[in-house]
């Protein structure tokens, strides 16, 4: 069975945008880059691939992303439809009507769709990217985390998990830190 991943960056303080969905004050050092590149390059949209150098590379942790409403946003806004060609794309949101049949509107019950692409065989995992309501909801099925942390206090935002109290214990499997301040913490399901 496949995993949920939630790769996500945050602020010391938790949050993973701005308070109008700003991400652009996350400091990033070359080293970082680097290694988002070559580790996570997967994750990238595709438009951030080419720049990388990346585009055609083959995959090598995710085959399929997750995404609410809120995250898929900013890329129709710039008029991309498919920001992840080379991944299988959902959305989940009950009232987005996707024209771009390389996305999957996902409506209700994400929980279950979920439950179904982990049970795909693949050998790759599921890329959730966020937002924060949808990993809240999906918390109990998240297998593992894989936090980027940046060096800097937003003060308010959207935090990295919106939902009620419910405690999950992880176990720390791997730290990286770079030069720039920012620290990878990977974390999986205890």
């Amino acid at each position: 069975m496949r995993k949920l991943v939630y790769y996500i960056g945050i602020s010391i303080d938790g949050f993973i945008a701005g308070p109008d969905d700003e991400v652009d004050f996350f400091p990033m050092s070359d080293d970082y880059l680097q290694w988002m590149g070559s580790e996570y390059g997967d994750a990238l949209p595709a438009h951030v691939r080419a720049q990388f150098g990346i585009a055609d590379a083959p995959l090598t942790k995710f085959d399929t992303i997750l995404m609410g409403r809120r995250t898929y946003d900013p890329a129709l806004a710039a008029g991309i439809t498919s920001p992840y060609p080379h991944l299988t794309q959902y959305v989940v949101s009950r009232n987005h009507r996707s024209g771009d049949p390389a996305i999957t509107v996902i409506r209700d019950e994400p929980d279950v769709a979920v439950e179904q692409l982990k049970a795909e065989n693949s050998g790759l995992d599921i890329y959730l990217a966020g937002g924060g309501a949808l990993a809240g909801q999906l918390l109990p099925l998240i297998d593992e985390l894989v936090i980027k942390t940046y060096p800097v206090v937003a003060g308010a935002g959207l935090p990295a998990f919106v939902s009620g109290f419910a405690p999950s214990q992880f176990d720390l499997a791997d730290v990286k830190t770079f030069s720039g301040g920012n620290v990878v913490s990977t974390y999986s399901r205890k």
